[in-house]
């Protein structure tokens, strides 16, 4: 085989892509270079990718971890969240969401796909039409509707508005349910399921890598979620993390920012979607190879 010839259209897509992913991933390394740096040195150690006295105090006084007096000394205002706390809420909150919400997903795309009832076309088209509603304008019903249900500061409201459904994951899922093939199912339908057992036995094994994106996204989605848990989670004890960054930053002083240490807990808030995202990756590689989806 002869070795390819770099032309210039071939040289200027691999260009283009490494200026996207240096654009991609540099704010993140400025964040831990950020959270790694001394808060003495943040507007003086400013000019080199890496920073010239590498510290973990940062991380460490925003964990708890330090006294009062030793995170007043490394620049902080002394400050701390509960971060094990907090990173629990936000686990419970993306898991219910992305669980229930893939899972019920799943199930209308397969109706609105393989089953035939009156009126599924128009409801279809209802749920479709959804998704040109921003999302801003069901904020102030949502909020009404859960404060009336008397779920306020509680991990059911905050989760009650996206819990079911999106009709992204429906549209999404009934096109992939729609390309499987029907002979599949006519055998099943011989060997005597309905379906409900169509679905759990054949549908869902058939449909894991798109199952893995819906939940993948979703979970994103609800990792970064922030102004719905500010408006519902007010209690500490259903704050999520990205609600208690912005209170750590509130408890700074009036006269500079604790960037530091608001850095060194958002590097420990990505890192969970980080690491899921990481596994789960390869998994939704295996899974889309399984499936023969393209």
């Amino acid at each position: 085989m002869t070795r390819k010839s770099l032309r210039p259209g071939r040289a200027l897509a691999w260009v283009a892509m490494a200026v996207f992913v240096v654009v991609t991933v540099f704010p993140f390394w400025w964040m831990i270079r950020t959270a790694l740096t001394p808060a003495a040195d943040i507007y003086t150690d400013n000019a080199g990718l890496l920073p010239e006295h590498p510290t973990l105090i940062n991380f460490t006084r925003v964990l708890g971890l330090t006294t009062e007096a030793e995170a007043r000394a490394a620049g902080g205002s002394g400050a701390h969240i509960n971060f094990a706390g907090y990173l629990w809420n936000s686990v419970v909150y993306c898991s219910l969401i992305a669980a229930v919400q893939t899972l019920f997903c799943a199930m209308a795309g397969y109706a609105f796909a393989r089953l035939r009832f009156p009126g599924r076309d128009l409801v279809f088209a209802i749920v479709i039409a959804a998704l040109m509603v921003p999302p801003i304008f069901t904020l102030l019903p949502n909020f009404i509707f859960v404060k009336d249900l008397g779920l306020m500061s509680t991990m059911a409201g905050m989760v009650a508005p996206t819990i079911l459904m999106t009709p992204f994951a429906v549209f999404f899922l009934r096109q992939f349910f729609l390309s499987l093939p029907r002979d599949v199912e006519e055998a099943a339908i011989l060997d005597g399921n309905g379906p409900w057992g169509i679905f759990w036995r054949i549908a869902l094994p058939m449909s894991r890598g798109p199952l893995i994106t819906i939940g993948l996204t979703t979970t994103v989605w609800a990792w970064k979620d922030y102004l719905w848990p500010l408006l519902v989670g007010r209690d500490e004890e259903n704050r999520l993390v990205t609600v208690a960054l912005g209170v750590f930053l509130q408890q700074s002083p009036n006269t500079q920012p604790d960037w530091t240490g608001l850095m060194a807990a958002s590097t420990l808030s990505v890192l969970p979607v980080l690491v899921l995202l990481i596994f789960m990756g390869k998994r939704l590689v295996q899974s889309l190879n399984f499936t023969g989806s393209k």
